[in-house]
C-alpha cells in the first residue's frame, strides 16, 4: 500500500492516550514521509552564536539529504546556505566545524564569499555569469543564542516563536557563553523513541540514579500537567519572576514549543552529584539569584534544554534513519570561566554524559522490542507520561493534515 495512505489510516484509526503502531518507529517509507512533512518543512535548532565567534566561523550539520553550512560573515551576519558546489554539487565545506577566510569547494575551488557569493570559478568560458551560481541559502534565524534554520522554500513565520522564547533566554546571554564541552551519541531507535523517552520521568527512579539527585521526577515540573496547581512550581515562579526571569509555563497554540522554570530538589542548584555549583562563575552576569533551577525549554522535533544559573545543557536531535537519531549534548558555561580554575570538566559533565548514556539503552531496548511481531500499541500513564501524550498528539496534528495536501485523500476518505 502507499505509506501516505497506510499513514494516514494509522493516525485516522489511532487510539488516544496510546503508543503509535509498529511502522512508525520502524518503517523506512514512514521516516521519508517524516522526514519530508517535518524536518524539511520546519524550524530546527542547529547550534549556538557563540559556535560562530567571528567572521569565517563554521558549523556543519546534515539533515536527512541535506548537507548544511551556518557561517558568520564579515559583517557579523550568520548566514546558512545549502553545503553543496554549484559546480558539481560537491561538499564545500566537509569538516564539522571550522574557520575560513572563504569558503572553497575542495573539488575544483570554486570559491565562495562568506555572504554565499560565488567569487571565483577557475577556467570557466567565456561569458560564464558567477552572479547566477551563488550558494543556496536556507532561512536563519538565532533567538538569544539559539540558531534555527528552516529547509523549506517558504518557511513559517518564526516571530510567535520568537515572542515566547526570547524573554526566557534573554537574561542568561547564551551569546556570549562558550562551548565547554561536547559530544555526540547514536541511539539506535527512531526519533519518535528519543523524544517519548524525553518527555517523562516515568523511568527515571529506576534508570537515572545520578540525574534523580537534583532533578524532581514529580509530572508537574515540565508544565504540561497540573503545574499551575502544584505551590512548589507556584512559588518558584513567584521567586524567579520577582527576579526579572520569566518562569511561569507558556505554550505555542500548536504545542510545538514551550518554556517553563522549574525547581531542583532540595537545596541543589546545579546538575552534579552533590547538587553543588559547577562552574563557580555564574552563566549570566545578569543572573546573581540563587537557586533558580532549571528553565526548560523544548521545540520539537529538534531541541530540548536544561539552563541553570551556573551552566546550560542544550540538546539537538537529528534523525539518521528510521531506525537511528543522533542526539548532540552541548555544555555552555560563562565565556570567561576557565576549565581547571573554575570548573572541572568531569564534574560538569558527569549527570548528562551518564544520563545520556543510560538513555541511549532504554531507547535501543523499546526499539528491539517495538520490532516483535506481537507489538502493539500499549497506553500511557495519564499521571506520569503526560508529555509524552502531548507529543505525540503534537506529530499525529501536525503531519496529518500535511499528509492530505495537494489533492491526496483526507483521513475520512481512506478509514
Amino acid at each position: 500500500m502507499d505509506a501516505r495512505n497506510d499513514m494516514l489510516r494509522l493516525l485516522h484509526g489511532r487510539r488516544e492516550g496510546y503508543s503509535l503502531e509498529q511502522p512508525f518507529y520502524t518503517d523506512p517509507d514512514f521516516f521519508k514521509l517524516d522526514m519530508e512533512l517535518i524536518w524539511y518543512r520546519d524550524w530546527l535548532f542547529i547550534g549556538h552564536d557563540c559556535e560562530l565567534p567571528k567572521p569565517g566561523s563554521y558549523i556543519t550539520a546534515q539533515i536527512g539529504d541535506y548537507p548544511v553550512v551556518l557561517v558568520r560573515d564579515q559583517q557579523g551576519k550568520i548566514n546558512a546556505f545549502h553545503n553543496s558546489c554549484r559546480h558539481r554539487g560537491s561538499r564545500v565545506c566537509n569538516a564539522d566545524k571550522g574557520t575560513a577566510a572563504k569558503l572553497v569547494c575542495p573539488y575544483h575551488q570554486w570559491t565562495y564569499e562568506l555572504d554565499g557569493r560565488l567569487l571565483f570559478a577557475r577556467q570557466m568560458a567565456d561569458g560564464f555569469d558567477k552572479s547566477q551560481f551563488s550558494l543556496k541559502p536556507v532561512a536563519c534565524e538565532s533567538i538569544s543564542g539559539y540558531i534555527f534554520i528552516c529547509l523549506a522554500k517558504e518557511p513559517a513565520d518564526f516571530a510567535p516563536m520568537r515572542a515566547i522564547i526570547e524573554p526566557y533566554l534573554l537574561p542568561h546571554r547564551l551569546r556570549e557563553a562558550k562551548i565547554a564541552f561536547e559530544s555526540t551519541i547514536v541511539e539506535k531507535g527512531n526519533w519518535k523513541l528519543v523524544w517519548e523517552n524525553n518527555r517523562e520521568c516515568y523511568h527515571c527512579a529506576g534508570n537515572h540514579p545520578e540525574l534523580c539527585k537534583t532533578f524532581p521526577e514529580a509530572p508537574t515540573v515540565t508544565g504540561v500537567q497540573g503545574a499551575d496547581s502544584d505551590p512548589e512550581m507556584l512559588a518558584h515562579w513567584a521567586k524567579c519572576e520577582a527576579a526579572g526571569l520569566p518562569s511561569k509555563f507558556r505554550i505555542d497554540p500548536a504545542g510545538q514549543y514551550r518554556a517553563t522554570r522549574a525547581p531542583l530538589l532540595r537545596d541543589a542548584v546545579s546538575y552534579t552529584m552533590t547538587g553543588r555549583r559547577a562552574v563557580k562563575k555564574n552563566l549570566s552576569d545578569d543572573v546573581s539569584t540563587d537557586r533558580i533551577g532549571s528553565l526548560l525549554l523544548y521545540h520539537y522535533p529538534t531541541t530540548w534544554n536544561h539552563i541553570l544559573g551556573d551552566h546550560a545543557v542544550t540538546f539537538r536531535v537529528l534523525p539518521i534513519s528510521a531506525t537511528e537519531t543522533a542526539v548532540t549534548t552541548k555544555w555552555l558555561v560563562h565565556k570567561d570561566a576557565v576549565e581547571g580554575v573554575d570548573y572541572d570538566l568531569a564534574d560538569l559533565t558527569h549527570v548528562w554524559t551518564e544520563t545520556n548514556d543510560q538513555d541511549r539503552r532504554i531507547v535501543e531496548e523499546n526499539a528491539f522490542g517495538i520490532l516483535s511481531p506481537a507489538y502493539e500499541p500499549g497506553p500511557y500513564s495519564e499521571l506520569h507520561e503526560s508529555g509524552v501524550i502531548q507529543f505525540v498528539e503534537w506529530y499525529a496534528s501536525f503531519i496529518g493534515p500535511r499528509l492530505a495536501e495537494d489533492g491526496r485523500p483526507a483521513l475520512r476518505s481512506v478509514a
